[in-house]
């Protein structure tokens, strides 16, 4: 059932520009069709099931919805106000096709989302955030946790030089993998004859863990000759980058976040991610 409300609005003649203006009513929504009441419990829907499903629940185009839904999430927002936050996440995430981005910070030690912005992922994008935040609270910042996109890193040293960066382990494994190749590939190209059967077949056993190292499994076609003639070129065969990387400072983003909450305990710091 639907309540339809006839309501006459009056319209006035500006002195100063001699324009016609027509009077507010507070309690109609963005969309003045609708009032705000509604609009906020169109917004209560939202977060209980998608805009499509609540578009066909009230009968009304998907558009509408979302418009309504958007009036209802800034209210949400302007009644938390600006945080504070002391360890924060920082991601981009892909919004359409066509490289179009968007950045998003997170409260690690609250863990959620508390600002969605930016034109792109560049540097003055970035800025936007230390904007709104305000130079107070940013100052407040203790923790901040990224990839190795150098956007995000110079706009973080330029407004908040008081924060620890940390990167995330799966990016440095990522350059860790592609130098490990470079070199690899380097030295099967620098060797010849029966030099080189000591570097084929070896990515395994550089990528595997120590324990997972036997001579009856594919890193042990080579025996132990292997192993020995790797060494002799100055590559270790056995889980270089996992021992190498592996990681004594496991628990170090675990640590600081525990430290800034007060807490006993407090999960990793992860940041929001899409996979690409």
């Amino acid at each position: 059932m639907r309540i339809y409300l006839e309501v006459e609005v009056r319209r006035v003649q500006c002195r100063s520009c001699a324009g016609v203006k027509r009077e507010q009513l507070a309690f109609l929504a963005d969309n003045p069709f609708y009032t705000k009441r509604f609009a906020y419990y169109v917004g209560r829907r939202c977060r209980q099931a998608t805009i499509q499903d609540v578009a066909e629940e009230f009968k009304l185009h998907w558009e509408t919805i979302k418009i309504l839904e958007k009036q209802y999430m800034r209210a949400q927002l302007a009644r938390v106000g600006i945080p504070g936050p002391k360890a924060i996440g920082i991601d981009e995430i892909s919004i359409r096709k066509g490289h179009t981005y968007r950045i998003v910070v997170s409260d690690l030690i609250r863990r959620r989302p508390i600002w969605f912005g930016g034109e792109d992922r560049k540097e003055a994008s970035m800025t936007l955030f230390y904007d709104w935040l305000g130079e107070k609270k940013t100052r407040g910042i203790r923790l901040a946790v990224m990839d190795m996109w150098k956007p995000f890193r110079n706009a973080t040293v330029a407004r908040a030089p008081q924060a620890a960066i940390l990167f995330d382990k799966f990016h440095i494994m990522r350059h860790l993998g592609d130098a490990l190749d470079e070199v690899h590939k380097a030295e099967y190209s620098r060797l010849s004859g029966q030099d080189r059967s000591y570097i084929k077949g070896q990515k395994y056993t550089l990528l595997s863990r120590r324990e997972n190292l036997t001579l009856q499994g594919p890193a042990g076609a080579q025996e132990s000759a292997g192993g020995e003639q790797a060494a002799e070129h100055g590559v270790p065969a056995q889980g270089v980058l996992r021992s190498t990387l592996g990681l004594r400072a496991r628990g170090l983003g675990a640590a600081i976040l525990r430290e800034l909450a007060g807490e006993s305990q407090v999960a990793a710091p992860q940041t929001l991610r899409e996979s690409r």
